[in-house]
């Protein structure tokens, strides 16, 4: 049976690691070694507690991923194994975000009330009564059922568990509130407000419908002003460039005249108009980055949905209709 070896490791920066390492018998039998790092000592204090990470992991590598005693696997144990198989930085399967979301509510809601059950122990009612009675949205607990049911799907794909209790869990997505929308004279007040940057970024989402992960991804390359197109072909997240949302996402963009003209207006502003430039690049960064949405929006006291695209294609001339179909919320000071 093997065990595997976990050892202690030093880095130049920050805490140090533990690496887990074992070995495979290849057809030709020579020995295939692997390693690969747990976490911190902060995560895992000693070896023992680290070596509990990787009891789903070492359970495949001894019966060929069919553990002989699942049910004694605890919720922990499986969200170490996810975290290992599926959240890792090789694995391309998910997008950077998704990874950082997944394991966000993994370490702020799951871990802490279901990491010492057992995989058998955890019950559809349960889970469903413990959903009811956080104090979050019911969109964010959605999410969270989600995520819970992924985790128990991976446990049936690598054969530690035999089912999904999750299946059956009741979870609304539904807003408690509907959110407000502003009026046209509304916007031609945010409008007349907001400098340059601020108005541009402003007509680009209301205009367009872009994510604000594709707004900071445009560069100047992707706007072809005689055309009066944009071609949306990369999105940026947590400093992170990565593909689009979905494949609809990257069909070109057309631009109002009034976008166009405000795009011209902060162009000549900029310091960075390469075609390979971004078109809200940062000068803290030297053009090598763009700025970070999230910074701009609070400083502006502006906060958009993630999405609407669905939400102007309604069509219409006119921008301040635009804006209204856009659905911008708590844009109040």
């Amino acid at each position: 049976m093997q065990r595997g070896s976990m050892r202690r490791n030093t880095r130049k920066e920050g805490p140090d690691v533990w690496q887990f390492r074992w070995s495979e018998a290849r057809l030709d039998g020579k020995r295939l070694y692997h390693k690969k790092i747990v976490g911190t000592i902060e995560q895992y204090p000693d070896e023992e507690a680290a070596r509990r990470s990787v009891v789903g992991l070492v359970s495949e590598l001894n019966t060929d991923g069919r553990p002989t005693n699942s049910g004694t696997m605890t919720v922990a144990q499986l969200c170490d194994h996810f975290e290992q198989r599926e959240l890792a930085k090789e694995n391309t399967w998910r997008s950077h975000a998704t990874k950082k979301i997944y394991k966000a509510y993994l370490v702020r809601w799951i871990r802490p009330h279901w990491q010492k059950y057992e995989l058998a122990e955890v019950r559809t009612i349960q889970v469903e009564s413990w959903l009811r009675g956080l104090p979050l949205a019911k969109s964010s607990c959605a999410k969270i059922r989600n995520v819970m049911s992924v985790l128990f799907n991976h446990a049936c794909r690598y054969e530690l568990f035999d089912r999904n209790p999750i299946y059956l869990v009741r979870q609304s997505a539904k807003r408690r509130t509907p959110p407000e929308t502003l009026a046209p004279a509304e916007i031609k007040a945010l409008i007349d407000g907001l400098a340059l940057r601020e108005r541009t970024l402003v007509l680009l989402a209301a205009s367009t419908g872009l994510r604000q992960s594709e707004i900071f991804g445009l560069k100047w390359g992707d706007i072809d002003f005689e055309r009066g197109t944009m071609s949306v072909i990369r999105s940026i997240v947590y400093g992170v460039v990565g593909p689009c949302k979905t494949e609809s996402s990257q069909k070109p963009v057309p631009m109002h005249p009034t976008l166009a003209d405000a795009l011209i207006q902060w162009r000549h502003r900029c310091t960075y108009i390469k075609p390979e430039d971004w078109v809200f690049a940062s000068k803290r960064y030297r053009g090598r980055r763009p700025y970070w949405g999230q910074a701009i929006l609070r400083a502006g006291r502006l906060h958009a949905g993630s999405n609407a695209r669905e939400a102007c294609s309604a069509g219409s001339g006119d921008i301040a209709g635009l804006f209204f179909r856009q659905g911008w919320t708590d844009t109040r000071c």
